[in-house]
């Protein structure tokens, strides 16, 4: 009995794997073993990148809120732990969106924040 070998399973193989890597430069879009590699690379970035671009993200939120804080003369991280205990369910996507689109709500805001924090010595 002849072997059975991949035949089709082999050709779809190599274009569904090429198809992937057009568009890369060089022999990363037409040899299969070069396309294979550089598929794999280009996923594994692609994943961490999207984690890094959720810290980027949290990053600007809370230099927004920084300096909406700074300019009401209070800290981030008082204006944070008041709206914390306050009970305000606000994350910082939200509290930077505020401070950009509605001043007098943040105000408000950092208004809570300090009747409920608690008294500081100094």
């Amino acid at each position: 009995m002849p072997r059975a070998r991949k035949g089709a399973a082999r050709t779809q193989s190599r274009r569904r794997l090429l198809r992937e890597a057009r568009g890369y430069f060089g022999t990363k879009h037409r040899h299969k073993q070069q396309a294979k590699v550089a598929v794999m690379r280009a996923g594994r970035k692609a994943f961490i990148d999207r984690r890094l671009r959720r810290r980027d993200f949290r990053a600007l939120w809370i230099t927004r809120i920084t300096a909406a804080c700074r300019m009401r003369s209070t800290r981030y991280s008082r204006f944070i732990n008041g709206i914390q205990q306050a009970g305000v369910l606000l994350n910082r996507k939200m509290l930077s969106q505020i401070a950009i689109d509605d001043p007098k709500t943040f105000d408000r805001l950092v208004e809570m924040a300090g009747e409920s924090a608690p008294a500081t010595k100094g």
